[in-house]
C-alpha cells in the first residue's frame, strides 16, 4: 500500500513540475508537433520513483526502471532499482552484449560470478563484465535493496516483458509464455550456465 502512495504523491508533485514518472512516460524528452523527439534534458529520480512494475512470476516482486529509452531518453544506458526478499535469488544467467554493475543499496547476499563465490553487504559492488555468468542470493533477514546498470540496452524489455506496470493486474504466465519472451530475448541474455 505505501508503494502504491508514494508512486501517487510523487507522480503528482512531479506533474505540478510537467514531470511524470510512475506511470513509464518519457519526463525527459518530448515529441515536437511533426512527431520527431527532442534531445533529453536529464532525470532527478528519488529512490521510489520511476517506471515501477510487477513481475508477473510468483515469488518475484517489484522493480522500478528508472533510466532507458523510454524513462529519460537514454539511448545507452539502463539503470534500475529492486529489493530482493530474503531466501531470494536473481538466478543463474549470463548477458551476451552488455556489462553490468550492481550496487548493494541495503542488505547481505551471496553473489556467484563466473564460477566464484563472495558475501555482498551494504556498499559492495559488483560488477558484470558481458557473458560472464552471475547470480544472486539474498541470504539475509531484510530485503536486499539494489541498483543495476547496464552499458547497453536490451534486458529492460526483458523485464518489462515479464512484468506489469505497478497497479495493473498481474495475470501468471504460462510454461509456453515464459519460452517464448525468454527466446525473443535470447540475443541478450540467456539463464543458466555456459554451455
Amino acid at each position: 500500500m505505501r508503494f502504491r502512495f508514494a508512486c501517487r504523491a510523487a507522480a503528482s508533485l512531479m506533474a505540478l513540475a510537467s514531470v511524470t514518472s510512475c506511470a513509464g512516460n518519457n519526463p525527459a524528452h518530448a515529441k515536437s508537433v511533426d512527431g520527431t523527439v527532442t534531445a533529453s534534458q536529464g532525470l532527478v529520480l528519488q529512490i521510489d520513483e520511476g517506471e515501477r512494475r510487477v513481475r508477473r512470476t510468483a515469488g518475484k516482486g517489484p522493480f522500478i526502471l528508472k533510466v532507458d529509452r523510454q524513462n529519460g531518453g537514454s539511448p545507452d544506458l539502463v539503470m534500475g532499482y529492486e529489493d530482493i526478499a530474503p531466501g531470494a535469488e536473481i538466478q543463474l544467467h549470463r548477458h551476451l552484449v552488455a556489462d553490468e554493475i550492481i550496487f548493494v543499496h541495503r542488505g547481505a547476499g551471496v553473489v556467484a560470478l563466473g564460477g566464484r563465490e563472495s558475501h555482498v553487504r551494504t556498499g559492495a559492488t559488483i560488477y558484470i563484465p558481458r557473458n560472464t555468468t552471475i547470480s544472486l542470493l539474498n541470504s539475509g533477514t531484510e530485503p536486499l535493496g539494489i541498483a543495476f546498470v547496464f552499458s547497453k540496452p536490451g534486458f529492460e524489455e526483458l523485464m518489462r516483458d515479464n512484468s506489469v506496470l505497478e497497479g495493473q493486474p498481474v495475470t501468471p504466465m504460462s510454461a509456453e509464455e515464459r519460452a517464448r519472451i525468454q527466446a525473443r530475448h535470447r540475443w541478450h541474455t540467456i539463464a543458466g550456465p555456459k554451455q
